[in-house]
C-alpha cells in the first residue's frame, strides 16, 4: 500500500519523504489555508514547491463545480508538474471532466467518495484514484472499511483499474484496517503514520535491550 500524506505543511512532507516511505502527497484549499497561503499565485508556487520535495504524485484540487470551470483549472494545474493529479469532485459534471482529463493523458483523484456506486461511475470515466472518506462515512454511523472492502472487490470482479486512495484516515488503526480492506493507497496526516511506530512492547524491549547493554559494559 502507497503512503501520501494529507497535508500542506512542507516541514511535514519533507519529513516523510526522509523517512523513506512517502510515496505522494494530498492537500487541498482547507490545507492550505490552515498554512496561511492564499491567493491564486500563492497557491500555485506552494504547489511547484510540493512538487520539487517528492517523487510520487500530487494531489491538486480544482474550486470550480461545472465541466467547463474544472478543466480550465485542472489543465491549468497539470501543466506545473508531472507529478500533478486533477483532485475532481464526485458530481456530474466531476465525472464528466474525468473522462475528459483521462482521454487527454492527466491524472485524476475523484474525491468525495461515499459509495460503492460512486466508485463504478467513477472507474468507468477512467479516475486514477478514487478517495472515499472512510472517517466520514463512519461519523454518520456507517462501515468505511466495509466501503473500501466492498469497492475492492468490484474493482477486481470488474477488471478497475483505478487505485483505491483510503481518505478521511483519523488514526493509526485505520491505516491498517484500510490495508486489509484492499486499498491501495492511504492519504492521512503525518501523525497517523507515525502512530505505527508505536508499541508499548518495543518500547519495554528497547529498554531492556540498553539496560543488558549497559550492565555488560560495566
Amino acid at each position: 500500500m502507497k503512503f501520501f500524506v494529507d497535508t500542506a505543511n512542507l516541514d511535514q512532507i519533507a519529513e516523510a519523504q526522509d523517512l523513506g516511505i512517502l510515496d505522494g502527497v494530498t492537500t487541498n484549499p482547507s490545507l492550505m489555508a490552515k498554512e496561511g497561503i492564499s491567493g491564486e499565485a500563492n497557491v500555485i508556487n506552494h504547489y511547484k514547491a510540493i512538487c520539487k520535495l517528492v517523487d510520487g504524485d500530487v494531489s491538486a484540487e480544482v474550486i470550480s463545480t461545472d465541466f467547463e470551470g474544472m478543466i480550465r483549472e485542472g489543465e491549468a494545474l497539470a501543466q506545473l508538474d508531472d507529478k500533478i493529479v486533477v483532485k475532481v469532485p464526485m458530481i456530474k459534471d466531476g465525472v464528466k471532466a474525468i473522462r475528459y482529463f483521462t482521454d487527454n493523458s492527466i491524472k485524476t483523484n475523484c474525491t468525495l467518495v461515499f459509495s460503492a456506486g460512486q466508485a463504478i461511475l467513477a472507474a468507468k470515466a477512467g479516475a486514477t484514484y478514487l478517495s472515499p472518506f472512510i472517517g466520514r462515512v463512519d461519523d454518520i454511523s456507517w462501515d468505511g472499511m466495509e466501503l473500501i472492502e466492498q469497492i475492492s472487490n468490484i474493482y477486481a470482479l470488474q477488471g478497475f483499474s483505478t487505485e483505491i486512495l483510503a481518505a478521511s484516515i483519523r488514526n493509526p488503526l485505520h491505516i491498517v484496517k484500510a490495508a486489509e480492506a484492499g486499498a491501495d493507497v492511504c492519504t492521512c496526516p503525518l501523525s497517523s503514520i507515525l502512530g505505527l511506530l508505536n508499541h508499548p512492547l518495543t518500547d519495554i524491549g528497547l529498554a531492556k535491550f540498553l539496560a543488558d547493554h549497559q550492565k555488560s559494559s560495566n
